[in-house]
């Protein structure tokens, strides 16, 4: 039987289901609980938790099979979110820098959206410290959260049919890098050659959940 419990925990009320009979989906109302949450929960190294996959409003628990379901409940009741390891960090802390050139397609139109002037648009892109709250939409690809909320913009009406690889970009809370060329309906606004994903180092993805990251501006 599928069970729905609520978690109560100061500063982060989440729900939790169950999904399927080997894992618990964890519902949050923000990216920054569900970070806090994430931290939280590799730190507690819980009986029986194989994988903890982080997404926009999610953290999915995996398990090593159904017995482990409800004793993690139990013990998901039993933890408090820990700060996040974003905060107290500045930008000169990061665990990755990635230098950009800002000279995006959309440079100018974000400046029009935001009221901001194209320098202060860099300004606030380089000002932050991002931090990857989860991968998705193809590999090596961050959403990255965290950053000066005067950037917060809508995807673009049309998708473009192809972005090119490194592509620097925002949308809605985030900011993400494009990996390899794809179509996308992201604001771009400037490039990188950094390598976002590469198959031959020890771990192919440049950025992971949890890390912190700063953009730099270079010519």
């Amino acid at each position: 039987m599928s069970l729905t419990t609520e978690i109560k925990a100061p500063g982060a009320l989440g729900t939790v289901h169950d999904y399927g009979d080997q894992a618990l989906l964890l519902e949050f109302d923000s990216t920054a609980e569900v970070l806090a949450w994430t931290d939280t929960l590799q730190k507690a190294g819980l009986p029986g938790v194989l994988d903890i996959v982080p997404a926009s409003r999610t953290v999915l628990v995996k398990l090593d099979g159904p017995r482990y379901l409800a004793p993690t409940r139990q013990r998901l009741g039993k933890l408090r979110p820990e700060q996040s390891v974003a905060e107290g960090k500045t930008a000169d802390e990061p665990d990755v820098v990635i230098e950009v050139t800002y000279d995006g397609e959309d440079l100018d139109a974000v400046a029009e959206l935001t009221g901001l002037s194209v320098a202060e648009v860099v300004a606030a892109h380089t000002g932050s410290l991002w931090r990857v709250g989860f991968g998705g939409f193809a590999p090596g690809f961050a959403y990255l959260v965290g950053g000066d909320p005067r950037l917060q913009v809508p995807r673009r009406d049309e998708p473009r049919t192809r972005v090119p690889a490194g592509s620097v970009a925002l949308a809605g809370e985030f900011s993400g890098v494009y990996p390899r060329e794809s179509p996308g309906g992201w604001q771009l606004i400037g490039r990188t050659d950094a390598a976002l994903f590469d198959v031959t180092r020890e771990k192919p993805a440049l950025l992971t959940p949890g890390m912190t990251v700063a953009f730099r501006e270079i010519s």
